[in-house]
């Protein structure tokens, strides 16, 4: 037992030590990079310009909304699914599955040549607005959210008695959407919480499509800063990762009833 302990503390050591120590070196590069060659002075002015830009809080802001509401648009079409799923059809989870870890398979430029190629001409031209490519990169990120998302949310479900509760919660006259809103839902708020975090994360680091697709993005600033200044992309880095970090607090604080299961008479 004391051997596995002591193995259990040096993996737990090991991942930590890769987690923290780029963070580390990326703080103390964009300090000016002070311990390297030359000994200069630690400086935050390097926080205070980026601070200042318009560029840094417009892409941001744009790529939080566009996380937002990626996450509304992943749980509305994959929590009827995988409700549908297991309390009807749970044959058809394989094919389920199979089909959300498609992103895995294909690549972001792939799909994003797809989209170009499908909606810049008659019917849909969608890339001739900016609403229009905004909305295509929602459908992009809804997509690569899929195998996140929907794996959060089938283990919420799996943790839960659907049957018993779909039951009596029509037995007091409840209709379906009512049930996934009043029932299912918040009793999987806890599992659909930690898909969101994974999918927030996802679009606020993602290049690619936002790219391709002439989105004023986070990625395709971080990328465009890096071009053109040295230590302004670290900055800029650790204040998105303590931004994130700090979204990610707000949306668990939102969601901290989530462990409170919701008995079935508030369906009524």
């Amino acid at each position: 037992m004391r051997r596995t302990r002591i193995a259990w503390w040096i993996i737990f050591v090991i991942g930590a030590l890769y987690f923290f120590v780029p963070l580390v070196a990326t703080f103390e590069f964009s300090l000016g990079h002070p311990w390297g060659p030359g000994g200069v002075q630690p400086s935050f002015d390097y926080y205070a310009t980026v601070l200042s830009s318009p560029d840094f809080w417009g892409s941001l802001g744009y790529s939080f909304v566009i996380g937002i509401i990626t996450i509304v648009v992943s749980i509305s079409l994959l929590l009827p699914t995988a409700y549908w799923v297991r309390l009807k059809v749970p044959r058809a989870r394989p094919v389920v599955e199979f089909i959300t870890l498609l992103p895995f398979v294909i690549p972001p430029i792939i799909l994003v040549f797809g989209l170009l190629q499908t909606f810049s001409r008659p019917p849909l031209p969608l890339t001739n607005t900016d609403f229009g490519s905004s909305v295509l990169l929602i459908a992009a990120y809804t997509v690569l959210s899929f195998p996140y998302m929907y794996r959060a949310i089938d283990t919420g479900l799996q943790a839960t008695d659907i049957r018993s509760l779909t039951e009596a919660a029509q037995s007091l006259g409840a209709g379906w959407t009512r049930i996934l809103v009043v029932v299912i839902l918040p009793n999987v708020r806890v599992a659909i919480l930690s898909g969101a975090f994974l999918t927030l994360a996802i679009v606020i680091g993602e290049f690619t499509i936002a790219s391709f697709l002439a989105r004023p993005a986070f990625g395709p600033y971080l990328s465009l800063l890096g071009n053109n200044a040295a230590y302004e992309p670290a900055a800029v880095t650790i204040i998105s990762f303590g931004l994130t970090w700090l979204a990610m607090i707000m949306i668990a604080f939102i969601g901290r009833g989530g462990r409170t299961r919701v008995a079935v008479t508030g369906a009524r």
